[in-house]
Protein backbone atom coordinates (compact mmCIF):
# COMPACT_ATOMS: atom_id res chain seq x y z
CA UNK A 1 0.00 0.00 0.00
CA UNK A 2 1.14 3.28 -1.13
CA UNK A 3 2.46 5.34 2.01
CA UNK A 4 0.99 8.90 2.00
CA UNK A 5 1.79 12.58 3.35
CA UNK A 6 0.21 15.82 3.72
CA UNK A 7 2.92 18.44 4.39
CA UNK A 8 1.95 21.90 5.27
CA UNK A 9 3.95 24.55 4.78
CA UNK A 10 4.60 28.16 7.01
CA UNK A 11 3.11 30.84 6.03
CA UNK A 12 2.06 32.73 9.02
CA UNK A 13 -1.61 33.59 9.91
CA UNK A 14 -2.04 33.96 6.59
CA UNK A 15 -1.12 30.20 5.91
CA UNK A 16 -2.90 28.74 8.31
CA UNK A 17 -6.30 30.26 6.96
CA UNK A 18 -5.42 29.34 3.16
CA UNK A 19 -4.01 25.71 4.09
CA UNK A 20 -7.85 25.17 6.20
CA UNK A 21 -9.31 26.85 3.37
CA UNK A 22 -7.64 24.77 0.30
CA UNK A 23 -8.78 22.02 2.25
CA UNK A 24 -12.20 22.58 3.05
CA UNK A 25 -13.04 23.78 -0.80
CA UNK A 26 -11.21 20.32 -2.05
CA UNK A 27 -14.12 18.68 0.08
CA UNK A 28 -16.83 21.16 -1.36
CA UNK A 29 -15.93 19.83 -4.98
CA UNK A 30 -14.76 15.97 -3.88
CA UNK A 31 -15.43 14.89 -0.02
CA UNK A 32 -13.68 11.93 -0.84
CA UNK A 33 -10.34 13.55 -1.60
CA UNK A 34 -10.10 15.67 1.27
CA UNK A 35 -10.80 12.77 3.57
CA UNK A 36 -7.81 11.10 2.36
CA UNK A 37 -5.75 14.09 2.72
CA UNK A 38 -6.91 14.54 6.53
CA UNK A 39 -6.44 10.79 6.92
CA UNK A 40 -2.80 10.57 5.49
CA UNK A 41 -0.42 8.11 7.10
CA UNK A 42 1.62 11.43 8.03
CA UNK A 43 1.23 14.74 8.41
CA UNK A 44 3.98 17.39 8.59
CA UNK A 45 3.78 20.88 9.74
CA UNK A 46 5.80 22.97 9.77
CA UNK A 47 5.25 26.62 11.29
CA UNK A 48 2.21 27.80 10.56
CA UNK A 49 1.76 24.21 8.89
CA UNK A 50 2.54 22.84 12.54
CA UNK A 51 -0.82 24.29 13.75
CA UNK A 52 -2.57 23.22 10.84
CA UNK A 53 -1.69 19.56 10.88
CA UNK A 54 -2.70 19.83 14.61
CA UNK A 55 -6.18 21.11 13.91
CA UNK A 56 -6.27 18.27 11.43
CA UNK A 57 -5.96 15.53 14.01
CA UNK A 58 -8.17 16.81 16.81
CA UNK A 59 -11.14 15.31 15.32
CA UNK A 60 -13.06 18.62 14.24
CA UNK A 61 -14.47 18.76 11.07
CA UNK A 62 -12.66 20.85 8.15
CA UNK A 63 -15.52 22.87 8.22
CA UNK A 64 -15.59 23.49 12.05
CA UNK A 65 -11.87 24.22 11.20
CA UNK A 66 -12.83 26.92 8.49
CA UNK A 67 -15.28 28.44 10.58
CA UNK A 68 -12.52 29.28 13.44
CA UNK A 69 -10.55 30.52 10.68
CA UNK A 70 -13.30 33.07 9.80
CA UNK A 71 -14.48 34.19 13.06
CA UNK A 72 -14.56 37.87 13.24
CA UNK A 73 -12.33 37.82 16.17
CA UNK A 74 -8.98 35.56 17.60
CA UNK A 75 -6.88 35.13 20.19
CA UNK A 76 -4.15 36.28 17.74
CA UNK A 77 -1.95 38.47 18.83
CA UNK A 78 -0.71 41.58 16.14
CA UNK A 79 3.26 41.86 16.05
CA UNK A 80 5.18 44.62 16.73
CA UNK A 81 7.43 44.27 14.11
CA UNK A 82 6.64 43.49 10.30
CA UNK A 83 7.35 41.08 7.74
CA UNK A 84 9.70 43.65 6.25
CA UNK A 85 11.81 43.81 9.79
CA UNK A 86 11.80 39.79 9.50
CA UNK A 87 13.20 39.79 5.91
CA UNK A 88 16.20 42.69 6.86
CA UNK A 89 17.17 39.89 9.88
CA UNK A 90 17.17 36.79 7.69
CA UNK A 91 19.10 38.70 4.43
CA UNK A 92 21.82 40.05 7.31
CA UNK A 93 22.15 36.58 8.87
CA UNK A 94 22.30 34.50 4.99
CA UNK A 95 24.35 36.93 3.14
CA UNK A 96 27.47 36.65 5.56
CA UNK A 97 29.90 33.49 5.12
CA UNK A 98 29.41 30.65 7.03
CA UNK A 99 27.42 27.37 6.64
CA UNK A 100 23.75 26.78 6.69
CA UNK A 101 23.99 26.03 10.36
CA UNK A 102 25.89 28.94 11.40
CA UNK A 103 23.75 31.16 9.87
CA UNK A 104 20.69 29.80 11.22
CA UNK A 105 22.83 30.29 14.79
CA UNK A 106 23.13 33.71 13.49
CA UNK A 107 19.10 33.82 13.33
CA UNK A 108 18.91 32.11 16.35
CA UNK A 109 20.98 34.51 18.49
CA UNK A 110 18.78 37.23 17.21
CA UNK A 111 15.58 35.77 18.34
CA UNK A 112 16.80 35.00 21.97
CA UNK A 113 18.08 38.65 22.06
CA UNK A 114 15.05 40.61 20.49
CA UNK A 115 12.36 41.90 23.37
CA UNK A 116 9.24 40.05 22.47
CA UNK A 117 5.85 39.13 24.56
CA UNK A 118 6.87 36.68 27.93
CA UNK A 119 6.71 33.13 26.69
CA UNK A 120 3.49 31.96 28.69
CA UNK A 121 1.93 34.88 27.10
CA UNK A 122 2.89 33.48 23.53
CA UNK A 123 2.22 29.77 24.17
CA UNK A 124 -1.97 30.96 26.07
CA UNK A 125 -2.20 32.07 22.16
CA UNK A 126 -0.79 28.68 20.68
CA UNK A 127 -3.41 26.35 23.35
CA UNK A 128 -6.29 29.05 21.90
CA UNK A 129 -5.16 27.54 18.73
CA UNK A 130 -5.54 24.17 19.13
CA UNK A 131 -8.71 22.49 19.83
CA UNK A 132 -7.32 19.55 21.31
CA UNK A 133 -4.10 19.77 23.02
CA UNK A 134 -3.01 15.88 23.20
CA UNK A 135 -0.67 14.38 20.36
CA UNK A 136 -3.02 12.48 18.48
CA UNK A 137 -2.62 8.67 17.79
CA UNK A 138 -1.06 8.79 14.66
CA UNK A 139 2.15 9.99 12.62
CA UNK A 140 2.06 13.90 13.32
CA UNK A 141 5.66 15.53 12.92
CA UNK A 142 6.51 19.04 13.85
CA UNK A 143 9.62 20.62 12.77
CA UNK A 144 11.88 23.21 14.76
CA UNK A 145 15.01 24.83 14.68
CA UNK A 146 17.83 24.46 18.02
CA UNK A 147 18.77 28.39 18.08
CA UNK A 148 21.97 27.33 19.50
CA UNK A 149 22.93 24.58 17.10
CA UNK A 150 20.52 25.44 14.31
CA UNK A 151 19.67 21.89 13.79
CA UNK A 152 16.55 21.04 12.40
CA UNK A 153 14.79 19.26 15.02
CA UNK A 154 11.55 16.69 14.59
CA UNK A 155 8.47 16.74 17.25
CA UNK A 156 6.28 13.56 17.57
CA UNK A 157 3.94 11.81 20.32
CA UNK A 158 7.30 10.02 21.43
CA UNK A 159 9.46 13.42 21.92
CA UNK A 160 8.12 13.69 25.58
CA UNK A 161 7.14 17.41 24.63
CA UNK A 162 3.44 18.98 24.98
CA UNK A 163 1.89 19.44 21.55
CA UNK A 164 1.24 22.97 22.66
CA UNK A 165 4.65 23.75 23.20
CA UNK A 166 5.52 21.82 20.32
CA UNK A 167 3.39 23.61 17.93
CA UNK A 168 4.43 27.05 19.70
CA UNK A 169 8.34 25.95 19.11
CA UNK A 170 7.37 25.80 15.27
CA UNK A 171 5.50 28.73 15.26
CA UNK A 172 8.39 31.00 16.95
CA UNK A 173 9.25 33.37 14.33
CA UNK A 174 12.32 34.62 15.30
CA UNK A 175 12.42 38.54 16.26
CA UNK A 176 8.30 38.62 16.25
CA UNK A 177 7.79 35.76 18.70
CA UNK A 178 10.11 34.29 21.78
CA UNK A 179 11.87 31.20 21.65
CA UNK A 180 10.12 28.45 23.09
CA UNK A 181 12.23 26.80 26.36
CA UNK A 182 11.43 22.99 26.41
CA UNK A 183 14.02 21.26 28.83
CA UNK A 184 17.30 23.09 28.35
CA UNK A 185 17.08 23.88 25.10
CA UNK A 186 15.41 26.96 23.47
CA UNK A 187 13.89 26.80 19.82
CA UNK A 188 12.81 28.97 16.83
CA UNK A 189 9.94 28.65 14.13
CA UNK A 190 10.70 25.60 12.05
CA UNK A 191 10.40 27.10 8.83
CA UNK A 192 13.38 29.41 9.16
CA UNK A 193 15.84 26.59 7.41
CA UNK A 194 12.82 25.09 4.96
CA UNK A 195 9.41 26.20 4.70
CA UNK A 196 8.39 22.41 3.64
CA UNK A 197 10.82 20.66 5.60
CA UNK A 198 10.50 17.47 2.96
CA UNK A 199 12.66 15.60 4.81
CA UNK A 200 10.36 14.76 7.55
CA UNK A 201 8.57 12.94 4.54
CA UNK A 202 11.04 10.98 3.34
CA UNK A 203 9.99 7.71 4.44
CA UNK A 204 6.41 8.00 2.24
CA UNK A 205 6.11 7.23 -0.86
CA UNK A 206 3.95 10.13 -1.91
CA UNK A 207 3.26 13.83 -0.74
CA UNK A 208 0.58 16.38 -1.01
CA UNK A 209 2.00 19.59 -0.44
CA UNK A 210 0.65 22.71 0.55
CA UNK A 211 2.51 25.87 0.42
CA UNK A 212 0.83 29.53 1.16
CA UNK A 213 3.82 31.08 -1.20
CA UNK A 214 4.53 32.09 -4.82
CA UNK A 215 6.13 29.27 -7.04
CA UNK A 216 8.83 31.49 -7.57
CA UNK A 217 9.22 32.83 -4.31
CA UNK A 218 12.87 33.20 -3.27
CA UNK A 219 15.56 30.72 -1.70
CA UNK A 220 17.08 32.45 1.67
CA UNK A 221 19.51 29.36 1.57
CA UNK A 222 20.24 28.23 -2.37
CA UNK A 223 17.50 26.18 -2.71
CA UNK A 224 13.81 27.12 -3.16
CA UNK A 225 10.55 25.66 -1.77
CA UNK A 226 9.54 24.12 -5.34
CA UNK A 227 13.48 22.96 -5.70
CA UNK A 228 13.35 21.23 -3.00
CA UNK A 229 9.57 19.67 -3.54
CA UNK A 230 10.90 18.64 -6.89
CA UNK A 231 13.97 17.10 -5.57
CA UNK A 232 11.81 14.53 -3.22
CA UNK A 233 12.21 11.13 -4.26
CA UNK A 234 9.04 10.02 -4.22
CA UNK A 235 6.04 11.25 -5.76
CA UNK A 236 4.36 14.80 -5.26
CA UNK A 237 1.95 17.29 -5.91
CA UNK A 238 2.20 20.79 -4.63
CA UNK A 239 0.26 23.15 -4.43
CA UNK A 240 1.45 26.64 -4.51
CA UNK A 241 -0.70 29.88 -3.65
CA UNK A 242 -2.44 31.06 -7.05
CA UNK A 243 -1.88 35.17 -7.55
CA UNK A 244 -6.07 35.55 -5.76
CA UNK A 245 -4.38 33.70 -2.79
CA UNK A 246 -1.45 35.82 -2.55
CA UNK A 247 -3.54 39.13 -3.29
CA UNK A 248 -5.57 37.59 -0.23
CA UNK A 249 -2.37 37.09 2.33
CA UNK A 250 -2.10 41.16 1.98
CA UNK A 251 0.86 42.96 3.42
CA UNK A 252 2.02 41.18 6.15
CA UNK A 253 0.84 37.57 6.44
CA UNK A 254 1.32 37.32 10.32
CA UNK A 255 -1.38 40.08 10.79
CA UNK A 256 -4.43 39.09 12.18
CA UNK A 257 -6.69 40.73 9.89
CA UNK A 258 -5.85 38.59 7.15
CA UNK A 259 -7.18 35.67 8.56
CA UNK A 260 -10.81 35.91 6.71
CA UNK A 261 -9.50 36.91 3.12
CA UNK A 262 -6.83 33.89 3.18
CA UNK A 263 -9.21 31.52 4.21
CA UNK A 264 -11.91 32.51 1.47
CA UNK A 265 -9.10 32.61 -1.36
CA UNK A 266 -7.43 29.00 -0.26
CA UNK A 267 -11.34 27.72 -0.40
CA UNK A 268 -11.73 29.03 -3.96
CA UNK A 269 -8.34 27.56 -5.01
CA UNK A 270 -9.10 24.46 -3.16
CA UNK A 271 -12.44 23.88 -5.46
CA UNK A 272 -10.02 24.61 -8.25
CA UNK A 273 -7.37 22.13 -8.18
CA UNK A 274 -9.50 19.21 -6.72
CA UNK A 275 -9.78 17.27 -9.69
CA UNK A 276 -6.21 17.40 -10.28
CA UNK A 277 -5.40 16.17 -6.05
CA UNK A 278 -8.49 13.39 -6.96
CA UNK A 279 -6.57 12.07 -9.68
CA UNK A 280 -3.21 12.38 -8.47
CA UNK A 281 -4.73 10.14 -5.03
CA UNK A 282 -6.14 7.68 -7.26
CA UNK A 283 -2.69 6.88 -9.27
Amino acid sequence: MTKRALVLAGGGLAGIAWETGVLAGIADESPETAKALVDADVLVGTSAGSAVAAQLSSGLSLEALYERQTAPTSAELTPSVGIDDITGLFLNAVTQPGTKAEKLQRIGAVAVSTPTVAEPVRREVIAHRLPNHDWPDRHLRISAIDVATGELVTFDRTSGVELVDAVAASCAVPGVWPPVTIGDRRYMDGGVGSSVNMALAADCDAAVVLVPQGESSPAPFGISTSEEIAAFEQATFAVFADDESLSAFGKDPLDPRCRIPSAAAGRRQGRRVAAGLADFLAR
